[in-house]
């Protein structure tokens, strides 16, 4: 069986295991933002969630920490034929990385309409001065991806106010 990014059954399943990464970053404070990188034959090379509290690192979002894991598992940095499954648009730093890492295609959840980079804001993906574009797959379970980020705001509005 092949793998392909754009089988609904595919993102499906693997927009689920970004939630579940996801979940894991408010425990320690973080935006609830979870990615897997998976090889050209769809096998999952590296997982990531947002660690920029955790860590005080400031390019610790999902997309950078399964780039990272990727490239180890890979041994290279060149993440040509991949896909990145993530929750929500990347921003501007990670679609820089992405680009830079050859990655083919992008599927994400949830847009990103204050900071996206993907098409909503800006388009670095697909920005025609540059050398490498890559392929988007928007609003992937984008109601579970924006209802995660709405929760973990409005309990920090709570929390604050």
């Amino acid at each position: 069986m092949s793998f392909s990014p754009r089988d609904t059954q595919t993102q499906h399943r693997l927009m689920g295991r970004c939630l579940q990464l996801a979940a894991q970053a408010p425990v320690c404070g973080d935006v609830p933002v979870g990615g897997v990188v998976v090889s050209a034959d769809g096998v999952v090379l590296g997982e990531g969630f947002n660690t920029r509290e955790r860590d005080a690192a400031p390019a610790g979002h999902a997309e950078l920490n399964a780039l990272a894991a990727a490239a180890a598992a890979m041994g290279t940095w060149r993440l040509d034929g991949c896909s990145l499954f993530v929750t929500l648009e990347p921003c501007a730093m990670c679609a820089g990385a992405i680009s830079q890492t050859r990655i083919s295609t992008v599927v994400f959840g949830a847009w990103d309409e204050k900071g996206g980079a993907a098409g909503s804001v800006f388009d670095v993906l697909r920005e025609p001065r540059l050398n490498h574009w890559v392929e988007i797959q928007p609003g992937v379970r984008a109601s579970e991806c924006a209802a995660l980020l709405q929760e973990f705001f409005s309990s920090r509005r709570d929390s604050a106010g």
